[in-house]
């Protein structure tokens, strides 16, 4: 706590000797279970986003952007810290599965964003910024003794709306009123629970301060199950999915295109309300998803989705508006990464970087400004020591080639993304030493972050681990891999 407290000190310090001209607003825009082909601007037919294309259009699109995990917790640290969930050993959605009877044991992970660590929302404070939150939080476990340290408003945030330990909508009406959810009210029935959060983003841009510059960070419940939306929106798209030529495989769910739909209509409200401000040239705009959508329909192309460690389960939209500085209709192929968002948005802030707290995260300020901007960076990572749809795996992309540890067996796939963004063609036979090369490069950085490796289990037994697997309910065995709290 004292390292942190100096930090932040330290930091406001700094800034107000600054003479940096004005400080960008920033609205952070995260999507819940977001699939790289859930927009028409990367694709989609079938969903209808026109307000995210406009976005899309008038900013820059990066075509090879990825979540830090394939699933929500530790993408949404990364983010928060700068940090890959290796470092932080937030490496699973909270509170994980439990496979006591699995060929490895999981390591006692961490389950909460650690107080000693400066995140983005305290440094933005520290630098004169008002912090909002709005939605899905999940970054601490349910019914501990500290649970109420854990909120957003303990990591920097000044308001938050929404945010609780649920990974998904949990009240009476889900995603329909009541909520019951901190700080928001149930409204009448009927009442959408997208639509009633972005009213309360509304509101904090009507409130907000004009001198001071802010960090709208708004987290979306959507597009997470329970996949539900109003009525009208689930008869248009049953309507449209009649005689719609599918010809790109998409995923017709009428339910799951209103969410979209509705989505869509949020972020054309925000921007809209920029504009009426007259603070839209100076504001930045992210949007962006935690991990792949939750259905391989969603993922434009890529091999398999949310929980598994192939393309579809990482690979996610990323866009970025930002009027006084980025090109309209700009595109990127620069590889980034959650991490990056918070030293990016300290340098777009003209304040400084805060190298020992977000240690994996860099600046991609440079490709925003120049889209054709070249990342001092080779290689990003991925670790994820746990059990889901994929078994536990770490990977690494250099350049255009992708290897994949699954660590039960040591297999590995070596993919170059480039000629086969799908996976198909595995080249870790016909091309071992490239092969080699990477994970021997996968397995240094593994020990230069403090990667938590799991361990042999004495309880292995893989008939029962199989019914675990299905879901079966059999006779509990002893809990391995105890959870941190």
């Amino acid at each position: 706590m004292i390292k942190r407290l100096t930090t932040l000190l330290l930091l406001a310090g700094a800034q107000l000797l600054s003479a940096a001209s004005e400080k960008p607003n920033i609205v952070f825009l995260l999507v819940d279970d977001l699939g790289r082909g859930d927009f028409g601007c990367y694709g989609a037919q079938f969903y209808e986003t026109p307000n995210i294309d406009k976005l899309a259009a008038e900013g820059m699109l990066f075509t090879n952007a990825y979540a830090a995990c394939t699933v929500c917790s530790p993408s949404r640290a990364a983010i928060l810290t700068g940090c890959y969930p290796a470092r932080t050993h937030l490496t699973d959605w909270i509170t994980g599965h439990d496979h006591p009877f699995a060929k490895l044991s999981v390591p006692d992970w961490n389950m909460r964003i650690d107080h000693e660590r400066v995140v983005l929302p305290e440094a933005l404070k520290a630098g004169g910024y008002d912090t909002a939150f709005f939605g899905k939080w999940h970054l601490m476990p349910n019914g501990q003794a500290d649970e109420q340290e854990h909120y957003p408003t303990d990591h920097g945030f000044d308001l938050n709306i929404g945010g609780r330990e649920w990974g998904q909508p949990k009240g009476p009406g889900k995603y329909f009123s009541p909520f019951d959810m901190p700080n928001l009210d149930d409204g009448k029935p009927g009442d959408f629970l997208t639509d009633k959060l972005t009213d309360a983003a509304i509101k904090f841009l009507d409130n907000t301060k004009r001198d001071n510059p802010f960090l709208l960070y708004f987290s979306y419940y959507t597009l997470h199950g329970p996949i539900m939306a109003p009525p009208a929106y689930v008869e248009k798209y049953k309507e449209k999915a009649k005689g719609f030529d599918n010809a790109k495989d998409e995923l017709l769910d009428p339910a799951r295109a209103g969410m979209v739909e509705i989505l869509d209509n949020s972020i054309g409200r925000i921007v809209s309300k920029l504009e009426e401000l007259g603070i839209a040239e100076n504001t930045i705009i992210i949007l962006t998803g935690d991990n792949g959508g939750d259905n391989p329909k969603t993922s434009g192309g890529f091999r398999d989705f949310k929980g598994f460690s192939h393309e579809g389960g990482v690979r996610e939209p990323f866009l970025v508006k930002w009027p006084a500085k980025i090109k309209s209709s700009s595109k990127s192929d620069a590889t980034v990464i959650g991490m990056d968002i918070y030293p990016t948005l300290l340098d777009a802030a003209g304040m400084d970087l805060l190298p020992e707290e977000h240690k994996d995260g860099i600046s991609i300020l440079p490709v925003l400004e120049d889209g054709s901007a070249k990342l001092e960076r080779d290689s990003v990572f991925w670790h994820y020591p746990h059990y889901h749809r994929t078994k536990p795996y770490g990977a690494i992309r250099h350049g255009d080639l992708k290897l994949i540890e699954f660590f039960e067996t040591g297999e590995l796939e070596l993919y170059d993304l480039s000629s086969d963004p799908a996976e198909k063609n595995n080249l870790a036979k016909s091309q071992p030493e490239k092969a080699a090369a990477l994970l021997a490069e996968l397995r240094e950085w593994r020990k230069s972050v403090g990667a938590q490796m799991m361990t042999e289990n004495p309880d292995y037994d893989p008939e029962r681990e199989e019914h675990t697997r299905k879901g079966d309910k059999i006779s509990p065995g002893p809990r391995r891999g105890a959870k941190k709290f």
